[in-house]
C-alpha cells in the first residue's frame, strides 16, 4: 500500500472566545495508505472526532495542512463517508430512503444508486428490510443503514467517529466483525475513532495513540494479527500485547489514572 490517502502536517486547532482560549489539537501529523484500517484510540475530549471533522472538511484546523487523496482539504469531499456515532437516520424515511438520503443531498441521480443501496443493505444483513422504518429496527440494525448511506456514493475514504459507542456489549462485538468483513471485502481506507482498546486492536492495521487535551499523536501500534480475525483472539497473548503497549503510552501522560 503505497498510495497516501490521508495526510495530515502540523495540525493545530484553537478555539478562541472572550473568556478563554482552549487548544484542542497541537501539531498532529500522520497519514494513512490506501486500502487501510487505522484506528484512533485516546482519552475524552483528547479532540479525535475534533480530527476527524478537519479530514472530512467539516472544521478548518487552525494551523496545518490536512489533505485527502493528495487534495488540500477545504470543505466537504465526494470522496469521503462519515459515519457517525449516533445512525441520525430521518423517522418518516424507509430503510432505502435513508441510504439514498446521501445520494440526493450530493445531487446524484438516485435511480442510478437505487441498485447500489439494494446490495449494501444485503451485505450487512438487512435484506428484506428496505422498506421498514427506523423505530422498526434495533440499534445495530439502524447503524448498519448509517453504514450504507456512508458508503452508498462509494467513497475511497471511511471516516468513523465511535460508531459503536451507543450499543450494548454482545452488539457491538457483532458489528466490529461486520465491519471487518465489509472491510475485507471493499477494502476502502478507513479511519477509525474508538475509546476502546480492545476494539481498535481487534480491527486496525495501526493503531495512533493520542494524548489528553491538547490533542496529539503520542505513538502508534502495528497490529501484526491475522485476518480474518475472531473474538476469539482477544484472550491470545499477542492480542494481549498489543493491548499493553497502547495502555503503556496512555499510562504514561496519566490518561488512565
Amino acid at each position: 500500500m503505497s498510495c497516501e490517502v490521508i495526510g495530515l502536517e502540523g495540525i493545530g486547532l484553537t478555539y478562541a472566545t472572550r473568556a478563554a482560549r482552549l487548544d484542542a489539537l497541537e501539531a498532529v501529523s500522520f497519514s494513512a495508505a490506501k486500502g487501510e484500517f487505522v484506528a484512533i484510540v485516546g482519552p475524552s475530549g483528547c479532540g479525535k472526532s475534533t480530527l476527524l471533522k478537519i479530514i472530512a472538511g467539516l472544521l478548518r484546523p487552525t494551523s496545518g495542512v490536512a489533505r485527502v487523496n493528495a487534495q488540500v482539504v477545504d470543505g466537504p469531499m465526494a470522496s469521503v463517508g462519515i459515519v457517525f456515532q449516533s445512525p441520525l437516520l430521518m423517522p418518516w424515511r424507509n430503510v432505502l430512503r435513508n441510504v439514498l438520503v446521501q445520494i440526493e443531498m450530493r445531487g446524484l441521480p438516485v435511480e442510478r444508486y437505487r441498485g447500489m443501496a439494494i446490495e449494501l443493505l444485503t451485505l450487512v444483513g438487512l435484506a428484506g428490510f428496505q422498506e421498514a422504518y427506523p423505530h422498526q429496527l434495533s440499534g445495530g440494525m439502524q447503524q448498519r443503514v448509517g453504514l450504507c448511506r456512508a458508503l452508498v456514493h462509494d467513497p475511497e475514504l471511511l471516516l468513523m467517529d465511535e460508531p459503536f459507542g451507543a450499543l450494548d456489549a454482545l452488539t457491538r462485538e457483532q458489528m466490529a466483525s461486520e465491519l471487518q468483513r465489509i472491510w475485507m471485502e471493499r477494502r476502502k481506507t478507513v479511519l477509525f475513532i474508538t475509546h476502546s482498546i480492545a476494539e481498535a486492536v481487534y480491527l486496525a492495521d495501526r493503531v495512533l495513540v493520542m494524548s489528553p487535551r491538547p490533542g496529539r499523536i503520542l505513538g502508534e501500534v502495528p497490529i501484526g494479527l491475522e485476518r480474518p480475525r475472531t473474538i476469539a483472539m482477544a484472550s491470545s497473548r499477542e492480542f494481549a500485547a498489543h493491548s499493553s503497549r497502547i495502555r503503556a503510552y496512555l499510562n504514561a501522560v496519566g490518561a488512565l489514572e
